[in-house]
């Protein structure tokens, strides 16, 4: 799977840069138009997170709308975060249940499997890049409450564009400190950032 990012790396390398600040700054991600509009604001596992997804969806040769679609259906079941509980037995990004069929409790808790099989269902959507979000998320995730998918779209739109490099938006973050156990510094998070975009050097680190 890492092979399959190199391709990515040389894509999002420019617009994903982790900063290392003395003075213990506030951490996370931010997230910026071209026009400097639509800022979002995303801590450093929901910025990593939506960094998979975009990967993911680059390495499969999908449009940006399956990203936009993607990253707003994950906004909505898990805030971009990789849950260890939710309804039933719903896990990961995308509430996916193992006893429905969505995979193993592990595999469903990888970001990148994850992703990889809400890919899986979105493609088989017949002219999912025109329908409203709504319809093409709920066509895979088969939610209760399928509308909520739209009050991501605006912010998951401007996030997809960020990272792929769209019209110049930007994607970067603040990284507080060094590394600690459960709590990635600059370090941990470069490397795991590298590792999901093909083992490069996806992210710089800044140290002041």
């Amino acid at each position: 799977m890492a092979v399959a990012f190199g391709l990515v790396l040389a894509l999002l390398a420019a617009y994903l840069v982790v900063h290392r600040i003395i003075g213990r700054p506030s951490e996370g991600c931010t997230v910026r138009a071209a026009d400097g509009s639509g800022a979002l604001s995303l801590n450093l596992e929901q910025g990593r997170n939506a960094s998979t997804v975009a990967a993911v969806a680059q390495s499969r040769g999908l449009p940006d709308r399956a990203v936009t679609i993607a990253l707003a259906t994950a906004m909505q079941e898990s805030r971009l975060e990789n849950i260890t509980h939710g309804d039933r037995d719903s896990l990961g990004l995308f509430q996916q249940r193992p006893s429905q069929g969505w995979g193993t409790v592990r595999q469903v808790q990888d970001p990148v499997y994850a992703t990889g099989r809400f890919f899986d269902g979105l493609v088989k959507v017949p002219g999912y890049t025109r329908l409203p979000l709504t319809v093409a998320a709920q066509r895979v995730q088969r939610s209760g409450h399928p509308q909520a998918y739209a009050k991501h779209e605006a912010d998951a739109a401007t996030l997809a564009a960020a990272l792929l490099g769209r019209e110049g938006g930007v994607f970067s973050c603040v990284v507080d400190g060094d590394d600690t156990a459960g709590h990635p510094g600059g370090g941990a998070l470069k490397a795991a950032v590298a590792e999901e975009f093909g083992g490069a050097g996806a992210a710089g680190v800044a140290r002041g």
